[in-house]
């Protein structure tokens, strides 16, 4: 089994060449971790793996002032990661950070390093950080980086021009977003599909086929707003059944009942052509399923989801309640084998957002996926 973190997980695929692109935050020592563990169960990349050379650089010292900025924040921490991408993303909005090419220039990098290790001095206390070796230690790690660095813009555009196939895969939902997600909870990039522009340098008309990965229930980890969340038994066998638990962090992942709101929030700025409607197995042992349809305040329905968490915290939920079907739908290898109820779910959500539902998961294998034409 494979886990994918940075790295593409494309690269399952021994045909498909991965490229990370420059809008991406890399701590290049994680890069070759991964990079490692992933050769040793016998997946070689060897060849088909680059990195943009304009993506930014994540330092192990801004690994140590995202666990600062949480402190700081004491009772209304954000939940993030602890990785150091807020940080790494601060220096790139900043224009103090340093991208992939400047590792390069062996003087150069340690000047600005020097001088972007002392200005968090500055702002957080002198904290325990080795910035000598820390650059030594580049000085090794660049030499192995090498081969994987590439201009990867003209990489991704020669691909398209030439008539191949491109499948874009980003790493956080859209309520992550650090614009139109539940903001201050969110990420530090875009992951709205203009990210796909900004992040690999594509252009617009050069989008195709918008596919909205969901799963039949929602999930979250860390802090945030979750209005449809259970914190009972259900929750419960939500967490177990679906082995919620973030592949990054290990922690434990909130679980609720799927939220048209959000979904239909999303649409707004994706503009999906399908859906893949994923892990719907999970809820095979349900006797019956509640989705949340519209968000409420003093009984009036908010016309979308709300930009002022305040607002939100103030709204009930309104819920449809479908049954469910008790029976295991893992091995149905079409849409006509799964039991009616569970067809009527899938119809129910296709209805409601007038997007059609192409492909299911009905288990964890990777052949566990349902295709309908469309």
């Amino acid at each position: 089994m494979y886990d994918f973190h940075l790295l593409p997980s494309g690269l399952i695929n021994p045909n498909c060449v991965g490229i990370i692109g420059s809008g991406v935050v890399i701590h290049v020592p994680s890069f070759f971790a991964e990079l490692d563990k992933l050769q040793q169960k016998g997946l070689d990349c060897t060849g088909r793996l680059f990195i943009s050379d304009r993506a930014h650089v994540v330092f192990d010292f801004h690994q140590i002032v995202d666990g600062l900025k949480e402190v700081e924040l004491g009772g209304k921490s954000i939940g993030t990661t602890k990785k150091g991408i807020g940080p790494a993303y601060s220096s790139k909005a900043s224009r103090s950070g340093m991208r992939i090419h400047h590792l390069f220039n062996e003087e150069a990098f340690a000047t600005k390093f020097r001088q972007l290790v002392e200005g968090r001095f500055k702002r957080y206390g002198h904290f325990e950080y080795d910035t000598e070796g820390e650059i030594e230690r580049y000085k090794t790690l660049v030499a192995r980086l090498k081969p994987y660095v590439a201009d990867t813009l003209l990489l991704v555009n020669d691909a398209l021009a030439s008539g191949k196939r491109v499948l874009v895969e980003g790493a956080n939902a859209l309520m992550l977003d650090l614009d139109f997600g539940t903001y201050p909870y969110v990420t530090s990039s875009s992951t709205a599909i203009g990210g796909v522009c900004t992040g690999l340098g594509i252009a617009p008309k050069r989008i195709g086929k918008v596919i909205g990965v969901v799963k039949a229930y929602t999930t979250r980890v860390g802090g945030g707003p979750f209005p449809t969340e259970l914190l009972d038994d259900v929750g419960n066998h939500l967490q177990e059944v679906g082995a919620e638990f973030g592949t990054t962090t290990g922690r434990r992942r909130r679980c609720g009942w799927l939220d048209l709101v959000v979904l239909r929030h999303s649409m707004l700025i994706n503009g999906y052509d399908a859906f893949n409607l994923t892990k719907l197995d999970v809820l095979d042992a349900l006797p019956e399923i509640k989705v949340g349809v519209a968000y409420e305040i003093d009984g009036k329905a908010l016309d979308g989801f709300p930009a002022d968490l305040e607002v939100l915290a103030k709204a009930t939920v309104r819920y449809t309640t479908l049954p469910g079907w008790q029976t295991p739908i893992t091995g149905c290898k079409s849409f006509e084998e799964l039991p009616s109820n569970c067809q009527d779910y899938v119809r129910y959500i296709e209805k409601e957002l007038g997007v059609p539902v192409e492909w299911i998961g009905t288990g964890p294998g990777r052949d566990a996926m349902l295709h309908r034409s469309s």
